[in-house]
């Protein structure tokens, strides 16, 4: 068959080297359930062994479709965002798509620029996770020139799209609950910003759950901001320079609480014993931190599973649905949260 490589492969050199016709060639190479396994795998061998290259730019001209997909969240180096990203190109590989990936790291001039890059390659549509201070207009004008958009993790109100979350309140909601039945009155949270529906929703969580435990919020008990370790690990000398420390903390994400943790028991201060810690996410490094860390695991999977899945019913049609699905959170239980308050 090598005596082919030196010209052009087209679908008809690799019939013609199988003896059928360039129409199941075809069908075979986007993987259509028409051609029977074993001669789907024979076609892909050939195609492979005579160094055929599949021509996306001519079949975009023949389908009006790229195959290719934007995919834009703040930081993929958050595991949060890895997790999300994983179940989003195993959904969209199902369906022989490609996705680029941007991280705009709240930078809403590189978002708006990534996708005027989609809009230029034609891509099929985007998932976004907006950056901060993201405009509907942004998505209107993505929509209007034929870009569909799902949102994850984030929405934006008046966006007129699908968006595909964790319940931030009810989550959060669940983190304060635990804390309360082990018998603290007193509860700080670190992190967020009112600036995110993720921000405000775990805010209103927090607030709702010292509510129900007729707890009154004092304002030093909120410090906003950090969202990564090492604004986690900051943040340990402002609560620890709280005027009657709280006992117990909630963080809005599992990298502000590791980031806590290290802080704290820098200043000699222990986690799970000296005070309670809870972090919200459930990424895999929760599990083995010293000590585990108590989170809420926020469907970080089912997200980007079902946001994909929304995005691929788009292109096969379906209208675009103005709303947001939230899913559940769990809360995992491990021993950073210690057993009863420090007295």
């Amino acid at each position: 068959m090598r005596s082919f490589v030196a010209q052009r492969v087209k679908l008809s050199t690799i019939a013609e080297a199988l003896g059928l016709s360039t129409a199941t060639v075809s069908l075979a190479l986007r993987d259509s359930p028409l051609v029977a396994d074993v001669t789907r795998e024979r076609i892909k061998d050939a195609a492979r062994e005579l160094g055929y290259i599949y021509n996306r730019r001519a079949a975009s001209l023949r389908t009006s479709r790229s195959g290719i997909v934007g995919v834009c969240v703040h930081d993929v180096m958050n595991p949060f965002y890895g997790e999300i990203l994983k179940s989003i190109e195993n959904e969209l590989d199902r369906h022989r798509q490609t996705f680029i990936l941007c991280n705009h790291h709240d930078d809403l001039s590189k978002q708006r620029s990534f996708i005027d890059t989609l809009l230029q390659l034609g891509a099929d549509g985007l998932i976004l996770s907006p950056a901060l201070g993201t405009p509907a207009a942004d998505i209107g004008l993505a929509e209007e020139n034929g870009l569909p958009v799902i949102l994850i993790a984030r929405t934006i109100e008046g966006a007129g799209v699908h968006g595909f979350r964790g319940d931030d309140a009810y989550g959060m909601g669940l983190a304060v609950d635990h804390i309360v039945s082990l018998g603290h009155r007193s509860i700080a949270m670190i992190g967020g910003t009112r600036a995110t529906s993720t921000g405000r929703e775990r805010e209103a969580g927090y607030l709702a759950g010292l509510a129900r435990a007729d707890i009154e919020a004092r304002p030093e008990w909120r410090i906003e901001g950090p969202r990564d370790r090492h604004s986690g690990f900051a943040s340990a000398a402002t609560f620890l320079a709280i005027p009657e420390r709280p006992t117990a903390i909630v963080c809005f994400s599992d990298l502000v609480a590791l980031g806590l943790m290290y802080g704290l028991a820098r200043a000699g201060i222990r986690p799970g014993v000296d005070v309670a810690v809870v972090g919200y996410d459930d990424i895999e490094e929760a599990e083995i931190a010293t000590p585990p860390l108590t989170t809420v695991s926020n469907g970080q999977s089912e997200v980007g599973e079902r946001a994909a899945s929304a995005l691929l019913q788009r292109l096969q049609g379906t209208e675009a649905v103005e709303q947001t699905t939230l899913i559940q959170p769990e809360l995992r239980v491990r021993q950073s949260c210690g057993g009863k308050p420090p007295h």
